[in-house]
């Protein structure tokens, strides 16, 4: 049964487009790292797109490496030990700190970290509350991208290129990082991790909210 913050979330987003079991045993696997809240999570919605999949909560053994390589050489990497719980249509991955909770994304199109120090600095004191708050705080305007004119994309490339499969995302093809710009014409539907991945090889990311000092 649905809590009423992920009624709020789903009253946002839309009900779950394209619904992918979790199972129980990669459940149980996280059950000493992740809010008990996030798991009845997985168990009752599963690792799913919301929204036609502008939205997706994810399995976070499917990001370890990913993130591993986005953070090497970064403040993060000293910071927490975080997971990737959710992404976005075009690849924004929303982290969850085992000490901080939901205090940093990152936008890959844009090869930027968005998190805040005093955030980093500030260990959670009620996960599960925590978790419940990040899913009723989430605002489909800030999960969708824009373009170059300040347009949200995600609907129009919904019609343009058809949705998506859980293991896919809208890019940018050039990177914008490669000189390519963030218009319609320009999204493709990419495999995820390889575009991830292949984001992260092209440039490291920046933090555009400040820099951190951590000691």
């Amino acid at each position: 049964m649905r809590d009423e913050h992920f009624e709020i979330f789903v009253e946002e987003f839309g009900e779950v487009t394209t619904r992918v079991p979790a199972p129980s045993s990669a459940i149980e696997g996280w059950r000493s790292t992740m809010p008990s809240a996030l798991l009845d999570y997985w168990s009752e919605e599963g690792w799913s797109g919301f929204g036609k999949g502008l939205f997706w909560i994810v399995n976070p053994d499917d990001f370890e490496d990913l993130l591993a390589e986005w953070l090497e050489g970064t403040p993060l990497a000293k910071v927490d030990h975080f997971h990737v719980i959710a992404r976005t249509a075009f690849g924004k991955l929303y982290l969850w700190g085992e000490k901080t909770g939901a205090s940093a994304e990152i936008v890959a199109s844009d090869h930027s970290v968005l998190c805040l120090e005093r955030d980093l600095k500030k260990p959670i004191k009620n996960p599960d509350l925590a978790l419940r708050g990040f899913f009723s705080g989430r605002d489909p305007s800030y999960a969708d991208a824009l373009d170059q004119d300040g347009k949200p994309l995600f609907q129009r490339a919904l019609q343009a290129l058809g949705p998506l499969q859980p293991d896919q995302m809208y890019g940018f093809e050039p990177a914008l990082v490669a000189g390519g710009a963030a218009r319609l014409e320009n999204l493709r539907v990419v495999d995820m991790r390889e575009h991830l991945s292949m984001l992260r090889q092209l440039a490291g990311p920046q933090f555009p909210m400040g820099g951190l000092d951590i000691d």
